[in-house]
């Protein structure tokens, strides 16, 4: 059976035993589904705008480990979720208790099972732990169907993501040894905003060149289009901030990493 990114994730509540089946297929490498569901990508993908959206993603991902995600929904209500984690193999398969505060604090379980097919990935889950509440099983399988929804369309549209370099070329060769209190300050703002697209899964890496001509910075950034890359730039408080830096995008032919 081939995948397609537009497979339709199919969620089945058993109420009377409290259990959940959930199964989709996905046009994406299992390890790439696996990471989606245990990083800070989770924030990138976990919700909408009509729903609610995952802000906040901590985890240990290893067995034992803890993990916990936060976020608000659509009315403005904040929410939070999270659990231990009890067996890590990637990228097959994923066993985790789920405390959800809307649901009680009931303690439930989730097994995640990702299997290669043609194509791409089937991904099943199993959510236990319902028995006696039919009406939490049953919304939690609706919710189910809407999440491996989010899931396929983020892990689909990740793999045509490109790759840039990006060069940060400063005023002077001896910009980092004669910085002023408002140079200092603006780029003390660009660590700060490259660390956090780095946290969110954007830039793959980034820091200062030690070029004996004169320093400048590089970063490599996943995005969608050059479009998207020049948003960021735009956005970057050491450009916002005047100091005379200059942004350089080439578009990179592949990136191994």
């Amino acid at each position: 059976m081939s995948a397609s990114p537009n497979s339709r994730a199919r969620a089945v509540a058993d109420v009377n035993r409290g259990t959940i089946l959930a199964v989709v297929e996905i046009a994406a490498a299992a390890q790439k589904i696996f990471d989606a569901l245990t990083s800070s990508e989770v924030t990138r993908w976990w919700g909408s705008p009509d729903t609610y959206q995952t802000t906040e993603w901590q985890a240990e991902v290893r067995p034992g480990g803890k993990w916990r995600a936060g976020g608000v929904s659509a009315d403005g209500r904040s929410f939070s979720v999270g659990g231990e984690y009890l067996e890590v193999s990637p990228p097959t398969r994923l066993v985790q208790t789920w405390v959800a505060d809307w649901d009680g604090g009931n303690t439930t379980t989730i097994t995640y099972e990702l299997s290669p097919i043609d194509g791409g990935t089937r991904l099943t889950l199993w959510h236990e732990g319902f028995a006696g509440r039919p009406q939490s099983c049953a919304g939690h399988a609706q919710g189910w169907e809407r999440v491996f929804g989010w899931l396929t369309a983020y892990a689909s549209e990740e793999g045509k993501l490109s790759h840039f370099l990006c060069r940060l070329i400063p005023p002077r060769p001896d910009f980092a040894q004669t910085l002023n209190a408002l140079e200092k300050s603006a780029m003390s703002e660009h660590s700060k905003y490259w660390a956090g697209k780095l946290q969110e899964g954007i830039v793959v890496a980034f820091g200062p060149v030690l070029d004996p001509r004169g320093g400048w910075g590089v970063g490599i950034v996943r995005a969608k289009d050059e479009a998207s890359v020049e948003a960021m730039r735009d956005a970057d408080p050491a450009m916002v901030a005047d100091i005379g830096m200059q942004y350089e995008i080439l578009p990179m032919m592949t990136a191994v990493y």
